[in-house]
């Protein structure tokens, strides 16, 4: 009889190493706002942070290689009425980058090639569909213009960005947390404040699927992953954070206890290699497979850079 031990995986010496200091972006007035979010979104030609702003929301947006020290006075955009609660740049042009409110709007801004040389203002489309503070900004990940928003009014909205309408519009059972678009971008995925996750269908918002997840009363986060199955983090009822992974069905195919912190944990899907990387106080990286999801290493890390940027040889 063939012995078979615990599968190895091909990414176990993968680890992480903090920069320099002037390779680093240092003294940027970080937003102080209680939403919970990671405040900064990175695409291949900028970064974007949400900063602190006196009478109104603005975020940050720099060229990837302006690092070291920025100047306090640098141009923001400046555009929202009350403090910006998330933003995501768009997958299919390196320029455009959406914004959520607590004004209860979403804004799509176009950043110059260059870079920002004065203050931005004005945006290209202006979204208003939400009655409270909009909180989540997803864009889909195969159709152009199309902009998936969640809001405290319990409704999550999807947007045709071209005419500034809303395509449908979902009333759910609690304000939404998080969501994730599907590999083909045929359904979403929604966490809420209720400790579910619902399975919607984009076109008639139609609920598909829904199951309660993690039992703790804090914040869950949800990816859709390529495989269909979901993979999620949240807390037990005792406070202890946790990962699990959930098939097609949402029926549970594990759930493991991480640590006692009391921090929110955001997860990173990076579906080349089928690797989670989770970011909070202390960043972990799974292997997310067919088997069981296997922990590989902990590093530092806010944000995922995309692979296109990413040099090979730095990463062996």
């Amino acid at each position: 009889m063939s012995f078979r031990g615990i599968r190895q995986s091909k990414f176990r010496h993968v680890f992480g190493q903090a920069l320099k200091r002037d390779q680093c972006y240092d003294n940027i007035r970080i937003t102080k706002s209680a939403w919970d979010s990671t405040f900064c979104a990175v695409n291949p030609k900028f970064v974007a942070i949400i900063t602190e702003a006196a009478g109104g929301g603005a975020f940050l947006v720099l060229p990837l290689e302006k690092t070291g020290r920025i100047d306090r006075d640098a141009p923001l955009v400046v555009g929202h009425k009350a403090a910006v609660l998330d933003i995501q740049w768009c997958p299919h042009n390196d320029d455009i980058i959406a914004s959520g409110s607590e004004d209860c709007t979403v804004k799509i801004w176009q950043i110059p090639d260059e870079g920002l040389i004065r203050n931005l203002e004005e945006p290209v489309v202006d979204l208003v569909a939400h009655q409270r503070r909009v909180g989540l900004v997803v864009w889909h990940p195969t159709v152009q213009n199309i902009l998936l928003s969640g809001g405290s009014d319990n409704k999550v909205v999807v947007w045709n960005i071209g005419t500034g309408e809303p395509v449908v519009e979902i009333d759910i059972p609690d304000i939404p947390l998080s969501a994730s678009w599907s590999w083909e971008g045929t359904k979403f995925v929604v966490s809420c404040k209720d400790r579910k996750v619902r399975v919607f269908d984009p076109r008639n918002g139609t609920t598909l699927k829904e199951a309660s997840t993690h039992e703790g009363s804090k914040p869950v986060q949800v990816v859709y992953l390529k495989n269909g199955n979901f993979f999620t983090t949240g807390f037990s009822r005792m406070g202890e954070r946790q990962y699990a992974l959930w098939d097609e069905n949402l029926t549970n195919m594990t759930i493991q206890e991480i640590d006692t912190s009391n921090g929110i944990i955001f997860p990173f899907y990076d579906p080349d290699t089928s690797m989670i990387y989770l970011c909070g106080k202390v960043s972990l990286l799974f292997e997310c497979c067919r088997s069981p999801v296997q922990f590989v290493s902990s590093m530092p890390l806010q944000s995922l850079v995309p692979l296109t940027i990413c040099t090979q040889s730095s990463c062996c």
